[in-house]
């Protein structure tokens, strides 16, 4: 956090607490963070017609997609709750909110990463679509920010095995989760 230096903080009660804003993008629009090696987003639009519009969640002709979607699940959020932080081995998540404001943040904890220890998130909704591709053995997660139940669909590059789940967590709010990821919703 980059707080206010003593001379240039305001005359108020609890100054030296404020936390200068930041700008996510530079003048020409391009973020100004550090993309986690292998985690995209990519954008895309609702396209307004005549009885509604149509968003794009995936297409094959994509490059990110990275393989054939092999199942599809819905996931909701309810507002003010969180879904973190989860990691997988093996399987790649492929991210679309359908419904909802969500924050989705991503830790790299590789640690042959050269972009480990960074955190990556972003804020997507029905009007700020996008498809974000979480590869294995990064922490992620998400919070529904926003007022309504936020709905999820994933559509990772692994069926889900029954038997023997890819799938660990680490409970967003337990110590262990604050003492290794440098992040809070």
């Amino acid at each position: 956090m980059n707080r206010t230096s003593h001379e240039d903080a305001p005359n108020v009660v609890g100054s030296q607490e404020l936390v200068a804003k930041k700008s996510a993008v530079d003048e020409q629009g391009k973020l100004m963070r550090t993309p986690i090696r292998d985690v995209i987003f990519r954008p895309t639009r609702p396209v307004p017609h005549e009885d509604g519009y149509v968003t794009e969640a995936a297409r094959a002709s994509w490059d990110i997609i990275g393989g054939p979607i092999v199942q599809v699940h819905v996931t909701t959020t309810f507002p003010g709750r969180h879904r973190a932080w989860g990691l997988h081995q093996r399987n790649t998540d492929r991210l679309f909110v359908v419904s909802g404001l969500v924050k989705f943040a991503v830790f790299d904890g590789r640690l042959k990463s050269p972009t480990c220890g960074s955190v990556n998130e972003v804020t997507v909704s029905e009007r700020n679509p996008g498809l974000l591709i979480v590869p294995p053995n990064l922490y992620h997660g998400w919070k529904n920010i926003g007022t309504n139940e936020a709905i999820i669909i994933n559509m990772p590059t692994m069926m889900y095995n029954y038997e023997e789940p890819d799938a660990l967590d680490l409970p967003w709010d337990s110590e262990a989760a604050a003492g290794i990821i440098p992040y809070r919703f």
